[in-house]
């Protein structure tokens, strides 16, 4: 392993272990056992690898939610209420695998305004998970026009609907919602817009 990789590595153990505002360089070294230059030589900056190593680590972690959001479901004659129970139960469940990562995410947003290499990263970071979101839940309509606007739209609610749920797992596990609660939850909404709308 050269010494890209194995600064990426140690910087995201540095994450994890101190956060993204308390890391410094010298801890980076440190963890990967390499040299200052070579922070300078393959990313830039301290903020630039850090940023990196984030994204990194939340890519992974967007792979497995893909294969958790695809993933059959153990009961496939269930009602969709259950679907939806089983779907969302296996996202929460990779809260607790990566909190760490989360945790550290969602400093990293707080350290947004001060890098704009980290905020343009994350923005495209996010409208990517939007779109595949919105793919993965909704088929499209055949106008190119709606489809876009529909991803925007359902990708968006089910972006601040998986941010939410995270962060509230992150805060206080025990109370936060369970994939029965997101479930009963949507089809409370649903139920109520459709009673407003006969």
């Amino acid at each position: 392993m050269g010494h890209r990789e194995e600064l990426l590595d140690g910087a995201a153990q540095c994450l994890y272990d101190k956060g993204f505002g308390r890391t410094t360089a010298r801890d980076v070294v440190a963890a990967s056992g390499t040299n200052l230059a070579s922070i300078g030589y393959h990313f830039g900056s301290k903020d630039a690898l850090l940023t990196e190593a984030l994204l990194k680590a939340t890519a992974g972690w967007g792979e497995e939610l893909d294969r958790a959001l695809a993933e059959p479901d153990a009961t496939p004659t269930a009602d969709p209420q259950r679907r939806v129970e089983d779907t969302w139960s296996r996202v929460i469940g990779l809260f607790a695998s990566e909190r760490r990562l989360w945790a550290t995410h969602v400093e990293a947003l707080a350290q947004a305004d001060r890098l704009p290499e980290l905020r343009e990263s994350l923005v495209a970071a996010q409208r990517e998970a939007r779109e595949g979101l919105a793919l993965t839940f909704h088929t499209l309509p055949d106008d190119p026009e709606a489809a876009d606007r529909r991803v925007h739209v359902l990708g968006a609610v089910y972006q601040a609907l998986l941010t939410g749920v995270m962060v509230q797992w992150l805060l206080d596990p025990d109370t936060a919602p369970t994939g029965v609660d997101v479930a009963e939850g949507l089809r409370a909404m649903a139920e109520e817009r459709a009673a407003a709308l006969a």
